[in-house]
C-alpha cells in the first residue's frame, strides 16, 4: 500500500511539473466585466452588431473605469513571471550607454542630439563651428519640460541665419502640437506659444516667418474626433497666431487630408503637396520673390507621390513615382512644369531609389532587397561612384546644405548598433566619426537573408537574426515581425530590444511583406484594398517556413507588429491561431468597419478601403477585420495587447474592442491580456523608462506562455504542458 501512495505521489509531482509554468503559478484569469450594449449599425442591408461601442467614448468615466480594471488584471498576470525583473534589469543596463546623433551645422554653430544612457528624452547640444566639440554646451532638454517625460521634442527647425529656433512639443504622446519659439543666442522664448498643430513641419522663409500645417480645432474629443481638413498657414515674427495667413487649404469643395508647405533652400519658391489620403500627392509651387504670384500647378491629380528635392534657379529637380514605380528623378524649368516636359536625370532601374542632395552632388540610396547601396551624382546627371558602405545594412543621412565640404551619415543592421561616419563629399571617403560604447559583441550573433514562397507563388525576403551556433531543433523562441503597408520599408536596423531578446537566446525574424515598399509602389499595391489578404498569407507563409527549416514550431513562435502591424496581428491570429503559441498587437487598427471616423483615419483609404464604398469592399473588409472575426469556441494563443491612452492615430478603442472580443470568446486557458499605456500616444515620444519597462512585460508575456520558468540562456530546460 505504501508503495502504490509512493508512484501514485512521485507520478502527480510528474504530472504537475508537465503543466505550463503559468499554471504553477497563476489560477486561471478572472477578466473584467466588459458590458455589452445593443448597438447595430447597418451595411448595403447587412446588420452589424457593435456591443462595446461605447468603449470609444475616451472621455466617459465608464471607459476610465474600465482601463483601470483592465490594467489592474494585466500587471496582477505580469507581477507573477518570475524573471520580469531580470529582463528589466539586462534591458536597463544594456540601453545605460551613450548615444550621439549626426552633426548638422545652423548660423555660427553645430548642433547635435545626445543620450547619456537613461535619459527620458534626447537632449541638444551645440558647440561654436570649427570648435572642439568637447566644449559642447547644453542648448535645449527636452527633459526638463516634465519630470516624467512625458511631453517630448517633436521637430524642430531653425531661420535661415540660425538666430532663431521654432520647436514643436508633444504632451503624452499626442500628435497635437504646441510650437515654441526661441531666440538661439540667448535660449529665451520670444513669442506666444502656437497650439493646436498636427501632423506638420516648420519650413522657414528667410528669418521672417515659417510654414506649418494644422486642422481646425475638433468638436468631441480632441484624441478621437475625426480631423481631415488639413491646411497650410504662414507665421510671421511678431505677430499673434490669430494673425497667421492662410495660405493653402480649407475650402469645402477640395477636402485634403494632409497638406504640407515647404521652402527651397534659396528662398524661391515655396512648395505645397496635398494629399487626400497616404498615398499620392498634387504638386504646386509659387514663387516667392514675385508679389501676389499665383499657385503654379505641376501635378493636379493624386496619381503618384512626387515632390520637388532641389532647384538651381528655374530649374526644378523632382522626385517622382509617376509612371516610375521604383522613382526616379527629373528636371524641368518652372515656366512650364507640367509632366510633358519632364526629362529624366536619374532614370528609374529595377530598385528603389531614395535621392537627396548635399555639398553640390546628389545621393541616390537604393534598396537592394531591403539593403542599402548609394550612388553620388553631380548636377549633370553624371555618376561620381558607389559610396562604399561599411557593411551590408541600412545607410541614411546623406543630405547637407550646399555649401558643406562634408556629411555624416549612419550605418546599422540588425547586429551593429548605429554608427556615424563622417564623409568627404569631394573625395568620396568615409571615416568612423562615433561609435557606441555597448555592452553588446556582434561578433557573437549572425543575420541571414532567406526567400520563401508565399501562397500565391510570390517570393518574400525575410532576414533571420540570431546568436551564432543556434541548434535548429524547432525549440527556439522566435519572433516574427512584419508591417506590410503604406509602401514603408523595413530595413535592417539594430535594436536593444531586440538585442535583449536574442541574449537569451531568441530569434528576431523580420518579413519584408507585400504593402511596403521595398520593391517599389507595384510591391506596395500588391498589398492594398482588395489585395490586403496578400500581406496576411505572406506573413503566414514566413511562419511556416521558420517552423518548415526547424528555427522554431508553433509553441514557440511569436507574432509581432504595431500600428498598420497591429492589424497583420490581429488579422494573422484569427485566421490562424493555430500556427503561433503568442501574439504581440500593439496600437493595431483592429475595427476595419469604423476606422476612418476617427481622428486622420480617413487618409488611410487608400490602403484599406473603406466600408461605405461599396459592397464588395465592405464585405472584404469584414472578411479580415480583427473585431469582427473572434469566434466563440476558438482557443487563441496567449496575447498581450498593448495600446496607449493618448494615442490620437490609431485611437485605443480600437484595442480595447478586440480585447473584450477575445475575452469574451477566448476558449482555453491561454491569458488574454491589454496593457494600457498612461499618458503615452502611439509610439513617438515615449519615455525610455516606459519603453523598458513596455518591454520587459512584452519579453517576460512571451517566454512565459512559451513555458520557460527560467530565461533561456540560463537553461534549456523548459516545464511544458
Amino acid at each position: 500500500m505504501k508503495k502504490l501512495l509512493l508512484i501514485t505521489t512521485l507520478l502527480s509531482i510528474f504530472v504537475c511539473l508537465k503543466l505550463n509554468a503559468q499554471q504553477l503559478i497563476q489560477p486561471k484569469l478572472q477578466y473584467p466585466e466588459t458590458k455589452k450594449i445593443d448597438h447595430v449599425d447597418t451595411y448595403f442591408g447587412q446588420d452589424v452588431q457593435d456591443p462595446y461601442r461605447w468603449l470609444e467614448d475616451d472621455r466617459s468615466d465608464e471607459t476610465e473605469a474600465w482601463v483601470k480594471s483592465q490594467n489592474q488584471t494585466t500587471f496582477g498576470y505580469l507581477d507573477n513571471i518570475p524573471y520580469r525583473e531580470e529582463l528589466k534589469e539586462r534591458l536597463t543596463k544594456l540601453w545605460n550607454y551613450e548615444k550621439i546623433g549626426s552633426p548638422f551645422k545652423e548660423g555660427d554653430y553645430t548642433y547635435f542630439y545626445k543620450n547619456d544612457g537613461l535619459q527620458n528624452q534626447y537632449v541638444i547640444y551645440r558647440y561654436k563651428n570649427n570648435a572642439d566639440p568637447e566644449t559642447a554646451e547644453v542648448f535645449l532638454d527636452p527633459n526638463t519640460f516634465k519630470e516624467d517625460g512625458t511631453i517630448s521634442l517633436g521637430g524642430l527647425s531653425f531661420s535661415k541665419d540660425g538666430k532663431t529656433l521654432a520647436y514643436s512639443i508633444s504632451e503624452g504622446g499626442s500628435d497635437w502640437r504646441k510650437i515654441l519659439i526661441m531666440n538661439a543666442e540667448t535660449k529665451e522664448i520670444v513669442e506666444d506659444t502656437l497650439v493646436d498643430i498636427k501632423f506638420s513641419g516648420m519650413s522657414w522663409y528667410k528669418n521672417e516667418g515659417f510654414y506649418y500645417s494644422s486642422y481646425d480645432k475638433p468638436k468631441g474629443s480632441e484624441l478621437s474626433a475625426k480631423t481631415d481638413q488639413h491646411k497650410v498657414y504662414y507665421h510671421k515674427l511678431g505677430t499673434k497666431q490669430s494673425e497667421d495667413q492662410l495660405i493653402y487649404g480649407g475650402t469645402p469643395e477640395e477636402k485634403h487630408r494632409y497638406i504640407y508647405g515647404g521652402v527651397t533652400e534659396d528662398d524661391r519658391y515655396l512648395i505645397i503637396t496635398p494629399r487626400v489620403s497616404t498615398s499620392g500627392n498634387k504638386l504646386y509651387i509659387k514663387d516667392l520673390t514675385k508679389p501676389n504670384a499665383p499657385f503654379v500647378e505641376i501635378l493636379g491629380h493624386t496619381d503618384s507621390d512626387s515632390n520637388i528635392i532641389e532647384n538651381v534657379g528655374s530649374k526644378l529637380y523632382i522626385m517622382t513615382n509617376l509612371n516610375a514605380p521604383n522613382q526616379k528623378v527629373v528636371t524641368v524649368d518652372a515656366s512650364d512644369p507640367k509632366p510633358e516636359n519632364w526629362e529624366d536625370f536619374i532614370p528609374e532601374t529595377e530598385n528603389v531609389l531614395s535621392p537627396s542632395t548635399g555639398g553640390g552632388y546628389f545621393f541616390a540610396e537604393y534598396m537592394v532587397d531591403a539593403v542599402s547601396k548609394v550612388l553620388q551624382y553631380d548636377y549633370d546627371g553624371k555618376l561620381v561612384r558607389e559610396v562604399k558602405l561599411p557593411g551590408v545594412g541600412s545607410a541614411g543621412g546623406f543630405g547637407a546644405k550646399k555649401e558643406d565640404k562634408e556629411l555624416y551619415y549612419s550605418f546599422t543592421n540588425y547586429v551593429t548598433p548605429g554608427s556615424i561616419y563622417k564623409y568627404n563629399i569631394e573625395g568620396g571617403t568615409s571615416e568612423l566619426y562615433r561609435k557606441p560604447n555597448i555592452d553588446f559583441n556582434p561578433e557573437n550573433y549572425e543575420s541571414k537573408q532567406v526567400f520563401y514562397t508565399s501562397k500565391d507563388g510570390t517570393k518574400v525576403p525575410m532576414i533571420i537574426t540570431h546568436k551564432k551556433g543556434l541548434e535548429l531543433d524547432g525549440k527556439n523562441p522566435t519572433i516574427l515581425y512584419g508591417y506590410g503597408g503604406f509602401n514603408i520599408s523595413l530595413t535592417p536596423s539594430f535594436s536593444i530590444t531586440n538585442a535583449v531578446w536574442m541574449e537569451q537566446g531568441g530569434i528576431y525574424a523580420v518579413a519584408n511583406l507585400r504593402g511596403g515598399g521595398e520593391y517599389g509602389k507595384k510591391w506596395h499595391n500588391a498589398g492594398t484594398q482588395m489585395k490586403k489578404q496578400n500581406v496576411f498569407d505572406d506573413f503566414i507563409a514566413a511562419a511556416e517556413y521558420l517552423i518548415s527549416e526547424k528555427y522554431t514550431s508553433s509553441d514557440y513562435l511569436a507574432i509581432r507588429g504595431g500600428s498598420n502591424g497591429g492589424l497583420l496581428v490581429g488579422a494573422t491570429m484569427t485566421q490562424r491561431p493555430d500556427l503561433m503559441k503568442v501574439t504581440l498587437p500593439a496600437v493595431g487598427v483592429l475595427d476595419m468597419l469604423r476606422y476612418h471616423t476617427f481622428t486622420a483615419g480617413a487618409g488611410w483609404a487608400y490602403d484599406y478601403g473603406t466600408a461605405e464604398d461599396s459592397k464588395e469592399m465592405f464585405d472584404y473588409l469584414k472578411g479580415y477585420s480583427p473585431v469582427h472575426n473572434v469566434k466563440e469556441g476558438v482557443e487563441y494563443p496567449a496575447t498581450l495587447i498593448t495600446t496607449g491612452d493618448h494615442d490620437d492615430r490609431v485611437v485605443p478603442a480600437h484595442s480595447f474592442k478586440f480585447a473584450a472580443e477575445l475575452q469574451s470568446k477566448q476558449t482555453g486557458g491561454n491569458p488574454t491580456l491589454i496593457r494600457i499605456e498612461t499618458d503615452a500616444g502611439h509610439g513617438a515620444g515615449t519615455p525610455v523608462n516606459k519603453t523598458i519597462e513596455q518591454y520587459a512585460d512584452i519579453f517576460g508575456f512571451t517566454f512565459y506562455n512559451m513555458g520557460f520558468n527560467v530565461l533561456p540562456n540560463k537553461t534549456k530546460e523548459k516545464v511544458k504542458g
